[in-house]
């Protein structure tokens, strides 16, 4: 039988051989992802030989795809097992369909959730943003690097504190506390930026003016040279700040050509703000039920 188990720290570096195995892009299973979300979707692992299965009870008990190394395992034994396909699957990506399709002929029950396909971007592309595509973005990038002094800076501990302080305004402005979603994220952010020093693999930067922080970014770097945006957070009062957070933070950070901006979750809102950076590609991810 699985044993799940909590998501520890300590079991980070462990798990990040599992996922450069499986080469899964997809933003949900980065391990500061798993972590920092782990309470808020009741989400536990279970170690098992090639393995690492993680389960939600939040809103409702489900599976997301196991991580190992994808091609190498023989599936139709691995779905033997009653308790591996117990609950239906979320957030399994098309590359793991693809795999599980012809080992389990006639088995497979695929539901299509686009409000957790991943964006991706190309990260020249959205230094660059060249031509009529990006002109707005450009154009609110310019005006907030001629209107404000800036200054950018790496997250370092001594900025822990000022972070904070910027998300807890930005949370007042958004009324976080009235909205579920909003209220999740401010968690999950506060978890993060407080467990800094011991996450592995995370970077970030902010953009201060006058001393005052006005904009913040949060980020991992996922498989081979794909780069995850988890949390970016501006002041609204300063014309193109997320344009400017965005921009900036990527031309400073190197070894990276493509971005994940992870998913939308059905907002309007925030698929039309994902779209205006016209996504190269995106991660499809899909509901499964294995008979």
């Amino acid at each position: 039988m699985l044993s799940f188990e909590d998501i520890t720290i300590s079991q980070q570096e462990k798990y990040r051989e599992f996922l450069r195995k499986s080469k899964v892009a997809a933003s949900d299973y980065s391990f500061i992802n798993l972590w920092g979300w782990a309470k808020e979707y009741g989400l536990s692992w279970a170690w098992d030989g090639d393995l690492v299965w993680i389960r939600q009870s939040i809103p409702a008990p489900c599976m997301w795809a196991p991580v190992g190394p994808w091609k190498d395992m023989d599936w139709p034994a691995v779905f033997e097992r009653p308790e591996t396909r117990e609950f239906p699957f979320t957030r399994v990506s098309e590359e793991l369909i693809q795999l599980w399709d012809p080992a389990l002929p006639g088995r497979l029950h695929t539901e299509e959730t686009r409000e957790h396909w991943d964006y991706l971007y190309s990260v020249v592309e959205l230094v660059e943003l060249k031509g009529n595509r990006f002109h707005k973005k450009k154009n609110l990038l310019n005006q907030f690097k001629k209107k404000y002094p800036y200054r950018y800076r790496e997250i370092e501990p001594e900025l822990i504190l000022k972070v904070l302080a910027l998300q807890e305004e930005w949370c007042a402005w958004r009324d976080c506390e009235s909205i579920e979603t909003l209220a999740a994220e401010n968690r999950v952010i506060k978890r993060t930026i407080d467990s800094w020093d011991l996450l592995s693999g995370i970077r970030g930067a902010v953009l201060t003016i006058d001393e005052i922080i006005v904009a913040f970014t949060v980020a991992e770097g996922l498989t081979g040279d794909i780069l995850v945006i988890h949390f970016e957070k501006g002041l609204p009062e300063y014309t193109g700040v997320y344009q400017a957070i965005n921009q900036i933070f990527l031309e400073h950070t190197q070894g990276f050509s493509l971005v994940n901006r992870e998913q939308d979750l059905g907002d309007e809102g925030l698929r039309a703000a994902k779209l205006s950076y016209n996504p190269t590609g995106y991660i499809r991810k899909y509901h499964v039920r294995i008979s």
